[in-house]
């Protein structure tokens, strides 16, 4: 630990920037550095970063108030399929004419879809009319893993817990 007043002399006398790292820490962390040179590292950090992020897709399925048995079930499939990929889905019954007057249909719909998925997705958005549209978004549930009973029981055989061991590096 460095009194402030000699830190900025420092920093001074290598022609570089006293950055403040830390404001949280107690006392404040800071570094001797070129800010400049500084600041393009973390750009180029934070770039890289979004090109590998992978952004969060919507898959959209559509349906009719009077769907038939069939392609209800073809397109429950479908959204199964996604939601088990981790894609977001949003499941929409559109309305035509008179179908409008009948709107607890397509309510029927959506809540058969919901009850169809129940292990595998979870309801992110209620349903909600925007339109001739009655629209539901449905979220993956994060799928538990499950350790091979092979691996488990040769851990019980070496005497092992199934606690994770930790190695501390010096």
């Amino acid at each position: 630990m460095v009194p402030l007043a000699q830190a900025l002399a420092l920093a001074e006398e290598r022609e570089l920037d006293l950055v403040e790292v830390s404001a949280q820490a107690d006392p404040p962390v800071c570094r001797i550095l070129d800010y400049g040179k500084y600041r393009f590292q973390q750009q180029k950090r934070d770039k890289d970063a979004r090109k590998k992020s992978k952004g969060q897709v919507v898959k959209e399925m559509k349906m009719r108030p009077k769907i038939d048995l069939h392609d209800y079930n073809f397109k429950v499939r479908a959204i199964k399929d996604f939601l088990l990929s981790g894609y977001r889905v949003k499941v929409a019954v559109f309305f035509r004419g008179r179908e409008m007057a009948f709107l607890d249909r397509g309510r029927e719909v959506l809540d058969k879809v919901v009850r169809d998925c129940e292990g595998i997705g979870k309801v992110d958005m209620p349903p909600r009319m925007e339109g001739r549209y009655m629209r539901l978004m449905m979220m993956p549930v994060p799928q538990s893993v499950k350790k091979p009973k092979a691996v488990v029981a040769s851990a019980a055989a070496a005497g092992e817990t199934e606690k994770t061991k930790v190695s501390v590096e010096e």
